[in-house]
Protein backbone atom coordinates (compact mmCIF):
# COMPACT_ATOMS: atom_id res chain seq x y z
CA UNK A 1 0.00 0.00 0.00
CA UNK A 2 1.46 3.34 -1.01
CA UNK A 3 -0.07 6.78 -1.38
CA UNK A 4 0.81 10.42 -0.91
CA UNK A 5 -0.11 12.01 2.44
CA UNK A 6 0.16 15.52 3.83
CA UNK A 7 3.12 16.78 5.82
CA UNK A 8 0.77 17.10 8.80
CA UNK A 9 -0.21 13.41 8.64
CA UNK A 10 3.42 12.50 8.08
CA UNK A 11 4.31 14.12 11.40
CA UNK A 12 1.75 11.88 13.11
CA UNK A 13 3.35 8.64 11.88
CA UNK A 14 3.86 6.19 14.78
CA UNK A 15 7.34 5.09 15.71
CA UNK A 16 8.20 1.61 14.47
CA UNK A 17 10.09 -1.13 16.25
CA UNK A 18 13.76 -1.69 15.53
CA UNK A 19 14.35 -3.37 12.21
CA UNK A 20 10.96 -2.45 10.75
CA UNK A 21 10.58 -0.07 7.83
CA UNK A 22 9.14 3.38 8.67
CA UNK A 23 5.59 4.20 7.61
CA UNK A 24 6.60 7.33 5.72
CA UNK A 25 9.19 7.87 3.02
CA UNK A 26 10.12 11.25 1.62
CA UNK A 27 10.83 11.72 -2.07
CA UNK A 28 11.34 14.56 -4.51
CA UNK A 29 9.61 14.55 -7.87
CA UNK A 30 9.96 17.37 -10.39
CA UNK A 31 11.16 19.74 -7.72
CA UNK A 32 8.37 18.97 -5.30
CA UNK A 33 8.65 17.09 -2.00
CA UNK A 34 6.20 14.25 -1.34
CA UNK A 35 5.46 12.26 1.78
CA UNK A 36 4.54 8.69 0.92
CA UNK A 37 2.75 6.32 3.27
CA UNK A 38 4.23 2.90 2.50
CA UNK A 39 3.42 -0.41 4.15
CA UNK A 40 3.78 -3.98 2.94
CA UNK A 41 0.93 -6.12 4.24
CA UNK A 42 2.69 -9.47 4.37
CA UNK A 43 0.47 -12.55 4.76
CA UNK A 44 -2.46 -10.70 3.20
CA UNK A 45 -1.85 -11.30 -0.48
CA UNK A 46 -4.72 -13.26 -2.03
CA UNK A 47 -3.06 -16.68 -1.93
CA UNK A 48 -1.81 -16.19 1.63
CA UNK A 49 -5.21 -14.85 2.70
CA UNK A 50 -6.85 -18.10 1.65
CA UNK A 51 -4.75 -19.92 4.23
CA UNK A 52 -5.63 -17.33 6.90
CA UNK A 53 -9.37 -17.69 6.18
CA UNK A 54 -9.16 -21.48 6.24
CA UNK A 55 -7.39 -21.28 9.61
CA UNK A 56 -10.41 -19.48 11.07
CA UNK A 57 -12.66 -22.47 10.45
CA UNK A 58 -9.95 -24.83 11.68
CA UNK A 59 -10.61 -28.34 10.31
CA UNK A 60 -14.36 -27.93 9.92
CA UNK A 61 -16.20 -27.02 6.72
CA UNK A 62 -15.60 -23.46 5.53
CA UNK A 63 -18.50 -21.26 4.29
CA UNK A 64 -16.19 -19.56 1.80
CA UNK A 65 -15.48 -22.76 -0.16
CA UNK A 66 -17.88 -23.62 -2.98
CA UNK A 67 -20.32 -26.43 -2.24
CA UNK A 68 -19.14 -29.77 -3.56
CA UNK A 69 -15.43 -29.29 -2.93
CA UNK A 70 -13.65 -31.51 -0.44
CA UNK A 71 -9.88 -31.20 -0.43
CA UNK A 72 -6.84 -29.37 0.86
CA UNK A 73 -5.16 -26.06 0.11
CA UNK A 74 -1.36 -26.01 0.06
CA UNK A 75 0.47 -22.80 0.82
CA UNK A 76 3.82 -21.94 2.35
CA UNK A 77 4.75 -25.58 2.81
CA UNK A 78 1.60 -26.29 4.83
CA UNK A 79 -1.68 -28.02 3.99
CA UNK A 80 -5.06 -26.66 5.10
CA UNK A 81 -8.43 -28.41 5.07
CA UNK A 82 -10.53 -26.60 2.48
CA UNK A 83 -13.73 -28.61 2.44
CA UNK A 84 -17.03 -26.80 1.95
CA UNK A 85 -19.49 -26.60 4.82
CA UNK A 86 -22.58 -28.90 4.70
CA UNK A 87 -24.78 -25.97 3.62
CA UNK A 88 -22.31 -24.73 1.00
CA UNK A 89 -20.74 -21.30 0.62
CA UNK A 90 -22.61 -18.35 2.14
CA UNK A 91 -21.79 -14.68 1.64
CA UNK A 92 -22.50 -13.32 5.13
CA UNK A 93 -20.70 -16.11 6.97
CA UNK A 94 -17.76 -15.88 4.57
CA UNK A 95 -17.51 -12.13 5.24
CA UNK A 96 -17.34 -12.91 8.96
CA UNK A 97 -14.47 -15.31 8.29
CA UNK A 98 -12.65 -12.70 6.22
CA UNK A 99 -13.03 -10.08 8.97
CA UNK A 100 -11.54 -12.47 11.52
CA UNK A 101 -8.65 -13.32 9.20
CA UNK A 102 -7.92 -9.62 8.65
CA UNK A 103 -8.04 -8.91 12.40
CA UNK A 104 -10.00 -5.74 11.63
CA UNK A 105 -10.93 -5.27 15.29
CA UNK A 106 -7.40 -6.01 16.50
CA UNK A 107 -7.13 -4.68 20.05
CA UNK A 108 -3.44 -3.79 19.73
CA UNK A 109 -4.32 -0.80 17.54
CA UNK A 110 -2.86 2.12 19.49
CA UNK A 111 -3.22 4.75 16.76
CA UNK A 112 -6.10 7.08 15.97
CA UNK A 113 -6.64 5.45 12.59
CA UNK A 114 -5.77 1.85 11.75
CA UNK A 115 -6.43 -0.43 8.82
CA UNK A 116 -6.30 -3.94 10.29
CA UNK A 117 -4.01 -5.93 12.53
CA UNK A 118 -3.11 -2.76 14.47
CA UNK A 119 -1.46 -1.11 11.46
CA UNK A 120 -1.56 2.69 11.05
CA UNK A 121 -3.50 3.70 7.93
CA UNK A 122 -1.52 6.79 7.02
CA UNK A 123 -4.30 9.19 7.88
CA UNK A 124 -6.28 8.80 4.65
CA UNK A 125 -6.74 12.01 2.73
CA UNK A 126 -6.80 12.86 -0.96
CA UNK A 127 -4.07 10.40 -1.84
CA UNK A 128 -6.38 7.49 -1.01
CA UNK A 129 -9.16 8.76 -3.25
CA UNK A 130 -7.36 7.88 -6.47
CA UNK A 131 -6.58 4.18 -6.24
CA UNK A 132 -4.86 1.99 -8.79
CA UNK A 133 -5.33 -1.68 -7.95
CA UNK A 134 -3.44 -4.45 -9.70
CA UNK A 135 -2.74 -8.17 -9.86
CA UNK A 136 -5.42 -10.57 -8.58
CA UNK A 137 -7.96 -7.77 -8.19
CA UNK A 138 -8.02 -7.33 -11.96
CA UNK A 139 -7.94 -11.07 -12.60
CA UNK A 140 -10.88 -11.95 -10.35
CA UNK A 141 -12.94 -9.01 -11.62
CA UNK A 142 -12.43 -10.19 -15.20
CA UNK A 143 -13.16 -13.81 -14.30
CA UNK A 144 -16.32 -12.84 -12.42
CA UNK A 145 -17.54 -10.87 -15.43
CA UNK A 146 -17.54 -7.23 -14.28
CA UNK A 147 -14.25 -6.14 -15.89
CA UNK A 148 -13.34 -6.39 -19.55
CA UNK A 149 -10.24 -8.64 -19.75
CA UNK A 150 -9.29 -7.07 -23.08
CA UNK A 151 -8.80 -3.60 -21.61
CA UNK A 152 -5.57 -2.61 -19.80
CA UNK A 153 -7.41 -0.34 -17.33
CA UNK A 154 -10.97 -0.64 -15.97
CA UNK A 155 -13.00 1.51 -13.57
CA UNK A 156 -15.01 -0.39 -10.93
CA UNK A 157 -16.24 0.05 -7.33
CA UNK A 158 -15.52 -2.10 -4.26
CA UNK A 159 -19.21 -3.01 -4.08
CA UNK A 160 -18.87 -4.70 -7.48
CA UNK A 161 -16.74 -7.36 -5.79
CA UNK A 162 -19.47 -7.99 -3.21
CA UNK A 163 -22.20 -8.22 -5.86
CA UNK A 164 -20.08 -10.70 -7.82
CA UNK A 165 -19.32 -12.61 -4.61
CA UNK A 166 -23.03 -12.99 -3.84
CA UNK A 167 -23.56 -14.75 -7.15
CA UNK A 168 -20.42 -16.88 -6.83
CA UNK A 169 -21.23 -17.96 -3.26
CA UNK A 170 -24.63 -19.25 -4.41
CA UNK A 171 -23.00 -21.45 -7.05
CA UNK A 172 -22.04 -25.07 -6.52
CA UNK A 173 -18.69 -26.28 -7.79
CA UNK A 174 -20.13 -28.32 -10.67
CA UNK A 175 -22.27 -25.38 -11.81
CA UNK A 176 -19.32 -23.01 -11.50
CA UNK A 177 -17.33 -24.96 -14.07
CA UNK A 178 -19.68 -23.80 -16.81
CA UNK A 179 -20.68 -20.46 -15.25
CA UNK A 180 -17.09 -19.26 -14.78
CA UNK A 181 -15.14 -20.69 -17.68
CA UNK A 182 -12.35 -18.09 -17.39
CA UNK A 183 -11.41 -19.31 -13.90
CA UNK A 184 -8.61 -21.86 -13.67
CA UNK A 185 -9.73 -25.17 -12.20
CA UNK A 186 -7.48 -24.87 -9.14
CA UNK A 187 -8.95 -21.45 -8.28
CA UNK A 188 -12.60 -22.33 -8.85
CA UNK A 189 -13.39 -23.69 -5.33
CA UNK A 190 -12.13 -20.38 -3.88
CA UNK A 191 -13.96 -17.92 -6.14
CA UNK A 192 -16.48 -16.98 -3.44
CA UNK A 193 -13.67 -16.64 -0.90
CA UNK A 194 -11.46 -14.52 -3.17
CA UNK A 195 -14.19 -12.03 -4.10
CA UNK A 196 -15.44 -11.72 -0.51
CA UNK A 197 -11.91 -11.19 0.74
CA UNK A 198 -11.16 -8.53 -1.84
CA UNK A 199 -14.34 -6.61 -0.96
CA UNK A 200 -13.64 -6.95 2.79
CA UNK A 201 -10.01 -5.87 2.36
CA UNK A 202 -10.98 -2.73 0.46
CA UNK A 203 -13.94 -1.67 2.59
CA UNK A 204 -13.38 -3.01 6.12
CA UNK A 205 -9.59 -3.22 5.89
CA UNK A 206 -8.66 -0.02 4.08
CA UNK A 207 -11.84 1.90 4.87
CA UNK A 208 -12.94 2.71 1.32
CA UNK A 209 -16.49 3.77 0.53
CA UNK A 210 -18.13 0.75 -1.16
CA UNK A 211 -19.18 2.98 -4.08
CA UNK A 212 -15.89 4.85 -4.47
CA UNK A 213 -14.51 4.45 -8.01
CA UNK A 214 -11.19 2.61 -8.17
CA UNK A 215 -9.01 1.76 -11.16
CA UNK A 216 -8.11 -1.84 -11.93
CA UNK A 217 -4.84 -2.05 -13.80
CA UNK A 218 -3.70 -4.95 -15.96
CA UNK A 219 -1.12 -3.03 -17.97
CA UNK A 220 0.41 0.42 -17.60
CA UNK A 221 1.80 2.73 -20.25
CA UNK A 222 5.59 2.87 -20.17
CA UNK A 223 7.15 4.92 -22.95
CA UNK A 224 5.72 3.45 -26.15
CA UNK A 225 4.50 0.13 -24.75
CA UNK A 226 1.97 -1.38 -22.37
CA UNK A 227 3.72 -3.22 -19.55
CA UNK A 228 2.09 -5.88 -17.37
CA UNK A 229 1.25 -4.62 -13.88
CA UNK A 230 1.99 -7.38 -11.37
CA UNK A 231 2.80 -7.94 -7.71
CA UNK A 232 4.83 -11.06 -6.80
CA UNK A 233 3.58 -11.28 -3.18
CA UNK A 234 -0.02 -11.72 -4.20
CA UNK A 235 -3.02 -9.45 -4.16
CA UNK A 236 -1.67 -5.94 -4.26
CA UNK A 237 -3.30 -2.60 -3.71
CA UNK A 238 -1.44 0.53 -4.61
CA UNK A 239 -2.70 4.08 -4.33
CA UNK A 240 -1.12 7.30 -5.45
CA UNK A 241 -2.24 10.91 -5.24
CA UNK A 242 -3.41 12.56 -8.41
CA UNK A 243 -1.99 15.86 -7.22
Amino acid sequence: MAYAISETDSAKAPKVLGGEDPYVKEMFLRGRKYYLYVHSYLHYGLLAARAEILKVSDDSGNPCVLAGFDGYYNYGGKSFNSSSSPSGSRLNECETMALKALKVNESKCTHMKCTFGGIWNGGGGDGQKNLFVASFFFDRAAEAGFADPNLPIVKVRPVDFEVAAKRACQTKLEEAKSAYQRVEEGNLPYLCMDLVYQYTLLVAGFGLDPRQPITLVKKVQYRDALVEAAWPLGSAIEAVSST
